[in-house]
């Protein structure tokens, strides 16, 4: 399954999840640093690809649509890029059983 991180997410989280084994890809790398939300929806169905994002407004969107791509919402407030990672891949096995269980709007709440 491949992951696309949003802008409001480091590159180096996708860099992290590619480390772990996980098939990663944040939307700066494929052209999409400064695209809107529409366009990194339509992305996320064409690849087709669990949008990884800090943004709540693609989460009400999936829930509106009830279609689209599966949406990993991650709701953490300002913490250190690495520490973002350590909690992130720290709960990737839950997550992938979101995933597995075809749960279209997935919440990850750090700690």
């Amino acid at each position: 399954m491949l992951y696309l991180i949003d802008a409001q997410l480091p590159p180096a989280l996708a860099e992290a999840m590619r480390r772990a084994g996980y098939d990663a890809v944040h939307v700066a790398e494929v052209g999409m640093a400064n695209a809107t939300d529409g366009a990194i929806w339509n992305e996320a169905i064409a690849r087709p690809a669990v949008l990884v994002t800090k943004d709540r407004d693609f989460s009400l969107l999936r829930a509106a649509k009830r279609q689209g791509p599966i949406v990993l919402w991650v709701r953490v407030g300002n913490i250190d890029n690495r520490a973002l990672m350590r909690q992130f891949l720290g709960a990737m096995p839950q997550i992938s059983e979101a995933i597995a269980r075809g749960e279209a709007v997935i919440e990850f709440v750090g700690s």
